[in-house]
């Protein structure tokens, strides 16, 4: 039903435009008081890089944030990377992310870009702490943040915006009408715009998510997608549909596609019951993480990697690494 009222194909918008305005002003004006010095904002001692969104829901920023990692590594960078930490509840923040962090603690993207990458993870609800917490315990060069594009308490030095190249921006309207949390001009001020499938435009960069082979939860033998049988499909991320969409482009068809909200805390017996003893449960690599402390031998994930292209995408990360000199440049006659 939302997808309906977001993209306009449902009346029922009409009848949440009022709140639209509301959030819209609400926003506005927040992101002014930080503009006018109203409210103050933390400049950290490292280049920050904000990964980004306008709409609600997955746009693929997680997938992102490991590609750029994985990119500036290979660069000669240290990148650290913050997180907000959605959906997890430590008992302390900020919280450095290590091998013994659960999803629970941290929340399940942290999780997964650190296992995925290697690199320092922190959360907490207040950035700036988290920045503070992995410039005291590692040696980072700069900091990414996943999602924090509104979070303007943190000033930034670059800002890249993922968007849903199919869905777009719906109606165009702020929530709850449309799954706008900031209105499309804001892209006119960004570095970086990143379309995860559809058709990039002029100037942005093309992004698909490409699929590696599955893997098994509980031994972590791999096997071609095409291999299993009988499988029943499950998804707890921001947008199910792509998920289960990539299982039909590489030619396997689901007996099940069960969604569940972004973020789900799944039970070991909830999943138990979603098949037999014949059947292959299939789940995202960002659930995966969140379940493998109780998996059985018929539970698998399917990893995928973001493909960046476009004229666009070597300026973009040209001018993260520059910054990255520079700043190193004026830390170093600093401390002389």
């Amino acid at each position: 039903m939302i997808e309906r009222i977001w993209s306009g194909r449902s009346p029922l918008w009409l009848l949440l435009w009022p709140f639209s305005l509301l959030y819209g002003l609400v926003s506005g004006l927040i992101r002014l008081s930080y503009r006018r010095g109203w409210r103050r904002s933390w400049r950290a001692p490292l280049p920050v890089v904000v990964v980004g969104n306008l709409t609600a829901g997955g746009n693929g920023k997680t997938p992102v944030v490991i590609w750029l990692v994985q990119a500036l590594q290979q660069r000669g960078l240290r990148p650290g990377v913050v997180s907000r930490g959605y959906g997890g509840k430590a008992e302390h923040y900020p919280l450095l992310v290590d091998h013994t962090t659960t999803a629970l603690q941290a929340g399940d993207e942290p999780v997964l870009i650190a296992q995925r990458t290697g690199v320092p993870v922190a959360v907490a609800p207040k950035r700036r702490e988290a920045v503070e917490a992995l410039i005291a315990h590692h040696p980072v060069d700069l900091i990414i943040t996943d999602d924090g594009l509104q979070h303007y308490a943190l000033q930034r030095d670059i800002e890249i915006v993922v968007i849903d190249g199919v869905r777009r921006f719906g109606n165009g309207w702020w929530l709850p009408a449309g799954p706008m949390r900031e209105r499309a001009d804001r892209l006119a001020s960004v570095d970086g715009i990143i379309v995860n499938g559809g058709i990039a435009n002029a100037g942005e960069i093309a992004m698909s998510l490409q699929p590696a082979q599955a893997m098994n939860m509980q031994s972590g033998a791999r096997c071609a997608l095409a291999e299993l049988t009988h499988v029943v499909a499950v998804a707890g991320i921001g947008h199910p549909p792509r998920f289960f969409a990539t299982l039909k482009q590489q030619g396997l068809t689901p007996e099940a596609e069960i969604a569940f909200a972004d973020h789900h805390a799944y039970s070991e017996a909830e999943l138990q019951a979603l098949t037999t003893a014949r059947q292959t449960l299939l789940m995202t690599e960002k659930d995966a993480v969140k379940c493998r402390a109780f998996a059985r031998d018929n539970w698998w994930y399917l990893p995928v990697d973001a493909e960046l292209q476009g004229a666009a995408l070597e300026p973009l990360l040209m001018q993260i690494v520059q910054r990255c000199a520079e700043q190193s440049g004026a830390g170093n006659k600093r401390t002389q």
